[in-house]
């Protein structure tokens, strides 16, 4: 299971995510979807565009997590 930790990037940089939406080009809408785990997937480029606004890199924003699931 993948977790984003966007939020907590955020917050760290002090900034909002309307702030981030405008920075790296894309809608409020998309990045709280982003934000939430609700997406499938994430562009490359959008990666890059995230972590280059927080100055951060792929593994602060997304985590892998193993799922109760996936252990038995």
């Amino acid at each position: 299971m993948i977790t984003v930790n966007l939020d907590v990037m955020l917050a760290k940089r002090k900034m909002t995510s309307r702030d981030l939406s405008a920075k790296i080009g894309i809608t409020p809408a998309n990045l709280s979807i982003l934000k939430t785990g609700k997406a499938n997937a994430i562009r490359f480029s959008t990666l890059n565009a995230i972590c280059k606004a927080l100055d951060c890199a792929p593994g602060d924003i997304l985590e892998y997590r193993e799922d109760d699931d996936e252990r038995s």
